[in-house]
């Protein structure tokens, strides 16, 4: 009985050891967004603050998979922020990720992007877009 136990516990071993070093390697995010028809939505901002406040290049962005209902560009831009990490007051660039459903389009669409950091570190992102006529539920008054 111990032969049989130790036989079924090193292939499952194996399996989380190659899982863990897959993941170190590759992260996966899911990120639900909300957006209207017609109109872009931000999806993401991607910048390099290092923890001594000062910048660093800037991160690649793949579209991976393309949205079937819409379209995604990158804009450059800059981030302003307080009280970020160490830093108190900053201003650093930024690479700005946006969606654009169809005109006539309602229901949900779906995207993905590839991040690649500074230094190799790869991100795949997957988003679920919502469009809906009036995206925050309001009463539009």
């Amino acid at each position: 009985m111990l032969v049989i136990s130790r036989f079924f516990l090193f292939p499952a071993a194996f399996v989380c050891l190659t899982g863990f070093f897959a993941l170190a390697q590759t992260d996966n995010a899911v990120r639900e967004i909300k957006a209207a028809p017609g109109k872009d939505a931000r999806v993401g901002v991607y910048t390099n603050i290092a923890p001594d406040c000062t910048t660093g290049p800037l991160p690649s962005i793949r579209l991976a998979v393309a949205p079937a209902h819409g379209t995604v560009h990158v804009r450059r831009g800059s981030l302003k922020a307080t009280n970020f990490k160490q830093c108190l007051a900053i201003e650093a660039p930024a690479l700005i990720a946006l969606y654009r459903a169809a005109d006539n389009f309602n229901g949900t669409d779906e995207f993905d992007l590839e991040i690649i950091f500074p230094g190799g570190r790869k991100q795949m992102q997957h988003f679920r877009v919502n469009v809906a006529g009036n995206p925050a539920g309001g009463q539009g008054i």
